[in-house]
């Protein structure tokens, strides 16, 4: 695995964008020890536990879908991928609620 350089990040939204993206494993180098102990809430324990499982996928989306997602994830004060993954998230359940009502 290649110790690759970490970039200098002029907002909390673009470092976010940033690790949304990017596995730390690649930045182990970069990354600066924290001595304070610090418990997880039990929620955002399993949440970290649910991001393990997940698989990067690459979508090739026309730009106007791009910067139509950044201009309601600025509205909503989330990264644009965070966003696009809660529609996709949303529409699954929508659909497999429909499906499960029509008995299909």
């Amino acid at each position: 695995m290649k110790n690759r350089k970490l970039p200098h990040f002029k907002t909390r939204e673009e470092e976010a964008e940033f690790w949304d993206t990017h596995s730390m494993a690649d930045y182990l180098g970069e990354l600066e020890c924290a001595d304070e102990v610090f418990t997880l809430a039990p929620s955002l324990a399993e949440k970290i536990k649910e991001r393990a499982k997940t698989k990067a996928v690459s979508l090739r989306l026309p730009q106007w879908e791009i910067d139509g997602a950044k201009r309601v994830a600025k509205k909503e004060g989330v990264g644009y991928q965070v966003l696009i993954n809660t529609w996709i998230a949303e529409a699954l359940r929508r659909e497999a609620h429909r499906t499960r009502r029509a008995g299909t």
